[in-house]
């Protein structure tokens, strides 16, 4: 495994510290877990967004069709 060092802020490590699951865990750790996270919500969201791109056509049928209108006018 190759090492290397990053710069991050120090607000960033103030949150790393409070984000810590067990007082002994290490930021590698920590990072890796939160990667993991993140990358299992995009993937979520992705189908989330499929979901909503396939439903549109079809709330735009229910929705807009000539006897709603009709009751609009009435």
């Amino acid at each position: 495994m190759t090492t290397t060092t990053i710069q991050v802020d120090k607000s960033l490590v103030k949150s790393l510290k409070e984000a810590q699951e067990y007082p002994r865990q290490t930021y590698n750790e920590l990072i890796r877990h939160m990667v993991k996270i993140f990358q299992t919500v995009k993937k979520s969201n992705q189908y989330d967004e499929f979901l909503h791109k396939i439903q549109q056509a079809k709330m735009k049928e229910l929705w807009d069709n000539a006897e709603d209108e009709a009751w609009e006018r009435a």
